[in-house]
């Protein structure tokens, strides 16, 4: 779990934690990884260590995370630093740092193709339904479309979205109607 500002104790406790590397190498396991695309290269390092088991009063605390994110954007050479914190119930026999930054880009990835989607391409944060189950109900369907997309193949919600508000005929048929 991603721990925010909303978290103050906890963030607070991970930050001095993460702020002492001797105590962090000895208490758990450290990746690096990089990859170069869309212009620029990125650098990921993930740290975890299990020092706040039995300090912290989080529920389920296994291990501690600190995740630095360094960008450069190639063709201008700016470079772009940030890091986050987060907590997680997997043991260190159940997932290294390699395991857990696997897992942390998972995250977003799941974040870019369903969230994001929903959010922008379905104006989900605009909309206006408020009362009882109806907004979940929306969330439903807007997962179900989704979901159904992908499975016939459409990569890209907007554009398919655009071509079967040109073709409803095409989206009739892909329900099989």
């Amino acid at each position: 779990m991603l721990v925010k500002d909303n978290q103050p104790q906890l963030r607070w406790e991970l930050q001095g934690l993460f702020a002492d590397p001797v105590l962090v190498a000895s208490t758990g396991t450290s990746v690096r990884r990089g990859n170069k695309g869309h212009g620029r290269l990125e650098r990921r390092r993930l740290w975890s260590s299990s020092a706040l088991v039995g300090y912290s009063d989080w529920p389920g605390l296994a291990q501690a995370l600190c995740v630095e994110r360094e960008v450069t954007r190639l063709n201008t050479g700016e470079v772009r630093r940030e890091r986050a914190y987060a907590v997680t119930s997997l043991t260190p026999e159940q997932a290294d740092a390699s395991r857990l930054l696997t897992l942390w880009q998972g995250h977003w990835s799941i974040e870019n193709r369903l969230h994001w989607v929903r959010d922008v391409g379905f104006g989900e944060d605009r909309s206006a339904a408020r009362v009882g189950g109806v907004p979940q109900g929306l969330a439903a369907l807007r997962n179900l479309t989704i979901g159904l997309l992908r499975a016939h193949g459409h990569a890209t919600i907007a554009a398919t979205r655009r071509a079967f508000a040109h073709h409803a005929d095409a989206a009739v048929a892909l329900l099989g109607l």
